[in-house]
Parts: C-alpha cells; structure tokens; sequence
C-alpha cells in the first residue's frame, strides 16, 4: 500500500486508478542511493526508468572538451530516464546523487508489457514525455535569448516554486546545488554566477547565505526573470 500511495504522488502516474497502481507496483523496485553515487551513466544500457522519491538527482553529460554539462535537476515526484523506451537502447546521460535518497525504478519490460495490456500507461508516458520536452524547449530558450542575470532569476522564481518558505513577507530558498553545478545549468562560468549573485544582493534583492539565498524582493526578481519573454 505504501508503495502505491508514493507512485500516486508522481505527476505521470496521478491520474491512474488503484488497480493501475498496484500493477505497476507488482513491478516497481525500491533502492536507496548515497550522496555522489550514480543510478547509471552515459551510454549505459537503459533498462528502465525511475521516479524520485526522495534526496536530489542530476543529469549531466561530459562535453568533448572535458567539461560537465548539466542538463536537469530531477526533484522528489519528479520521473527521469523515460528515454530508455526510445532512441538506441542507451541512456544520453549521467544521473547522479546531489543528496542521499530514494528512488523507484520501473524495469522497461514489465512497463512495455503494462503497456501493451493498458492504454493508460502509454497516455501516462506520452504526457510525462510532453512535459519533459517543454522543459527542455525552456532551457534552450533561455540559453539562447535570455542575459545571465535573467536565467538566474529565473532559476530562483522557479526554485521558490519549487522548495522555499516563507517569513514575513521574506522567501528563503535551499538551492541544493554548487555554484559550478547552477553554472552549468545555466550555461555560464562560476564567476560570472557569484558575480551575478553579488549584483543581485547589491541592490537589495537578494542575500546570500551559504546554500541558501533569501529573497527581499521577489516582485523585482519575477521581473527580471520575465524580460526575456
């Protein structure tokens, strides 16, 4: 039963019935992981895919020129590696531990057979793929049109969103990643991120406090996100 009510929290899986979910669950595997470790690597035979449970996941690739590229943070009810059922049976990138935590894998075959017997499943997988692609269509956007002072602010908009609280009227955010981690995301060097940290503290907007950033005008930082768009 517990395994069915942390499949019903993932947003793929949400709209399936109870009997739907203890199928899957029928073929659901638990497993924890430590900080640093990676559930697979570029170019590893995708077997399957996972749903976040818990802890923090990124997907990274390596550049030809040696440099890491990260491609998404993966949050808690977050699914990732849904490309295992497509492309040449081989993951396109790295997933590996920011945090310790948990993790549901789901074994390709098992899902291609619940698939095959239930249209509900394929739904489910077209939606959750539809949902990563406008993801990605955001960031290369971004990369492409949006200054850098713009992408951060728009990374701190959506972290708030995201993993924040809040105390008289002040956002405290977890950023949950390294300078050089956001930097790369973002697509820029570490300097010109804590460069950009500083601007943005300068004029009162923001403070930094180690990991955490506390945001004293989310209304001017929502603003520069948007002026991009």
């Amino acid at each position: 039963m517990e395994l069915i009510e942390l499949l019903k929290k993932s947003l793929l899986f949400s709209g399936l019935k109870d009997n739907d979910l203890a199928e899957l669950a029928a073929i659901t595997v638990r497993r924890t992981f430590r900080k640093g470790e990676s559930l697979f690597s570029e170019g590893d035979e995708a077997t399957g895919f996972y749903l976040l449970v818990s802890g923090s996941i990124k997907l990274c690739r390596i550049a030809p020129d040696g440099r890491e590229k990260v491609l998404h943070f993966v949050q808690p009810r977050e699914t990732f590696a849904e490309a295992a059922f497509f492309g040449d049976g081989r993951y396109p990138a790295e997933a590996r531990a920011l945090a310790a935590g948990e993790a549901l894998y789901l074994p390709k075959e098992g899902f291609l057979e619940l698939m095959g017997r239930n249209p509900n499943f394929s739904l489910n997988l077209v939606v959750s793929l539809s949902l990563m692609l406008r993801q990605f269509a955001r960031q290369i956007e971004e990369l492409s049109f949006a200054d850098v002072t713009s992408r951060l602010a728009s990374f701190l908009v959506r972290r708030s969103a995201e993993k924040s609280a809040s105390y008289g009227g002040i956002t405290y955010i977890d950023l949950g990643v390294k300078k050089g981690e956001l930097a790369s995301r973002l697509g820029t060097a570490s300097e010109t991120i804590s460069r950009t940290l500083r601007k943005l503290k300068d004029e009162g907007i923001i403070e930094v406090q180690g990991s955490r950033v506390v945001i004293h005008q989310m209304e001017k930082l929502q603003k520069l996100s948007e002026r991009h768009e």
